[in-house]
């Protein structure tokens, strides 16, 4: 492809970008960064899709120039505020303030709502639903924890399993849907991971960058979620997907196998498939297994269930279901995937449905009541 040629893509990718909430200003100095980008690279390294390339480096460097145009607002907003005696400090101190509201006093479960809605600047409802509780319950968990620390020290740092906990909660919102908040939850986890040799740590941020590295394909260009299955894999950030890999191979050494580890594993299965078909889901139910012997939740349970349907069969898939609560959140929808797998056309639209009504978010909604319908105008067999 030309100069020419690049160019005539131009208008195309800046489009995408101000839809995905780019400024066109800024989504027009982005592309011209990824121009610069792609006459240098594509000479002795050409990409397969030259427009999916483009919309992944130009998003990119929106990302880069959006974050340092905030962090250079914060920073001279600091300085008008408070101008602080002495020498500056080399970091912030966000991730201190993560420990000490992860105080010793308190309950591990405690400290995690308090430090998401203190320091997280997550809402209440938010924690509620990470946690699977109601938000009265959740509530009531931060005031007592508040009350818990009135009055303590705030001189004893806290546990840093329960720090992780609320990075990777935080992380998960933000890929969730705020896109800033992911960032921010991989920048703490990267300075966290330079000041100590703990192998959990590591894994969390391998975790973080093997799920971030999707973050350009996990919508399409009207806003709709896409599933991980019908992902544009070109845009994939190999570079992420690279540097986590690399971090978990690492962390995997060590031989202290942990949670966030093994979500890491399943995390790099994913993003070596060069398609959906080429997904080893064998090897992924092989480390569900890992994971459930350290954490044996309903959450594990239920995502190890679709991968056993994809290994084994939609049958298989749905009995490994069967012993899950009806009110688990997302069941309806994996439930129907299976279903529908399996055949049962009608069952598979109702659950649809069902799970469409119980949605998180907005674009999880429309996009299982699209399933609903699709299913809904399927021949039946």
């Amino acid at each position: 492809m030309n100069e020419a040629e690049l160019r005539e893509l131009v208008p195309a990718v800046i489009g995408v970008l101000v839809r995905r909430g780019a400024d066109f200003a800024s989504a027009e100095d982005a592309v011209q960064e990824a121009l610069i980008r792609a006459l240098d690279t594509w000479p002795h390294d050409p990409p397969r899709e030259p427009k999916a390339w483009l919309v992944a480096t130009g998003w990119r460097k929106f990302l880069d120039a959006a974050r340092s145009e905030a962090s250079r607002r914060g920073r001279e907003l600091a300085v008008e505020v408070e101008p602080a005696p002495g020498p500056a400090p080399s970091a912030d101190d966000t991730l201190r303030l993560y420990f000490l509201c992860a105080h010793p006093v308190l309950p591990a479960a405690s400290a995690v709502a308090l430090t998401l809605r203190a320091v997280g600047g997550l809402t209440t409802r938010q924690i509620a639903a990470a946690h699977l509780v109601p938000e009265a319950t959740m509530a009531q968990r931060i005031s007592r924890a508040k009350r818990g620390i009135a009055g303590q020290a705030l001189d004893r740092p806290g546990d840093l399993g329960t720090v992780l906990r609320v990075l990777y909660l935080v992380f998960n919102e933000g890929y969730g849907g705020d896109l800033d908040l992911a960032a921010e939850a991989i920048r703490l986890t990267r300075q966290l991971d330079s000041l100590t040799d703990e192998p959990e740590v590591a894994g969390l941020l391998a975790l973080m960058l093997l799920h971030h590295a999707r973050r350009a394909s996990r919508t399409d260009a009207d806003g709709r979620l896409v599933p991980l299955a019908d992902q544009d894999r070109t845009l994939w950030d190999s570079g992420l997907i690279a540097e986590g890999v690399a971090i978990l191979q690492t962390a995997l050494a060590r031989d202290r196998l942990g949670e966030y580890q093994a979500q890491a594993a399943i995390a790099a299965l994913h993003a070596d498939a060069g398609t959906a078909a080429a997904t080893d889901w064998t090897q992924i139910v092989e480390w569900y297994d890992e994971l459930l012997l350290i954490t044996d939740n309903p959450v594990v349970r239920l995502n190890r269930a679709v991968a056993v349907g994809e290994a084994d069969g939609p049958h298989a898939g749905l009995a490994a279901l069967a012993g899950l609560s009806p009110d688990l959140p997302r069941r309806a929808a994996a439930a129907a995937y299976l279903h529908e797998r399996a055949g049962d056309l009608g069952l598979a639209a109702d659950l649809y449905a069902q799970a469409a009504r119980a949605a998180a978010s907005v674009p999880e909604r429309d996009h299982l009541t699209r399933q609903a319908a699709r299913v809904r105008h399927l021949p039946r067999p």
